[in-house]
């Protein structure tokens, strides 16, 4: 893909705000501090485009970016926002599964693993969700410049065991770090093909 620019376009509380589903859509969700502003800035190749915060739950709306003027990127809320209260985690949670089950040209939602930790119940958990709702997903491995090779490997390893626990099998995945820019062209690439895809 060549790449062009990135944008942002709006927020919103409720999917029915969002743009006119003209131009096809990606969703970018993780738990909180898995690094997905980081990703979304390397891969637009806009530092500034997606706000970072060491701070967990800093997105909380439904942000929409437009790149080359024919696909949406998504910033959806993290899951499992431990530290916010129930009433805001269980609004969080309806607006991300209505925008998931109803936005109808969103090809496929990007979920971001932490490839440092073993595999996270609440990972799994949303990715099942997922699957029983018939919601397309990829996978990305973040942060890979902070473990060694070996250890990546191994990582990923157990997260496609425990996956195949109860999935016949994983869906594509990726291994990217946002300090290296490592994954953005195989991304890119994969969201061309998806892109070709589309019909209005």
């Amino acid at each position: 893909m060549k790449f062009t620019e990135a944008k942002f376009v709006q927020s919103a509380s409720d999917y029915r705000k969002s743009p006119k589903p003209l131009l096809p859509e990606y969703a970018f969700i993780g738990r909180s501090n898995v690094g997905k502003s980081s990703l979304i800035n390397m891969l637009t190749a806009n530092k500034n485009l997606a706000k970072t915060s060491q701070t967990p739950g800093k997105t909380q709306l439904i942000n929409h970016f437009i790149v080359n003027n024919n696909w949406f990127l998504v910033d959806l809320p993290g899951y499992g926002f431990a530290k916010a209260p129930k009433a805001e985690r269980e609004k969080w949670d309806k607006m991300i599964w209505d925008y998931l089950a109803h936005r109808e040209n969103l090809m496929c939602v990007f979920v971001l693993i932490d490839i440092r930790i073993e595999p996270q119940t609440v990972d799994l958990n949303f990715i099942d969700a997922l699957g029983e709702k018939g919601i397309p997903f990829y996978l990305i491995f973040t942060k890979a410049d902070k473990v060694g090779k070996v250890t990546a490997e191994e990582n990923i390893d157990l997260f496609k065991k425990t996956m195949l626990m109860t999935w016949s099998k994983v869906p594509p995945y990726f291994v990217t770090s946002s300090e290296k820019r490592i994954g953005r062209e195989e991304l890119l690439k994969a969201i061309d093909e998806l892109n070709q895809s589309f019909k209005k």
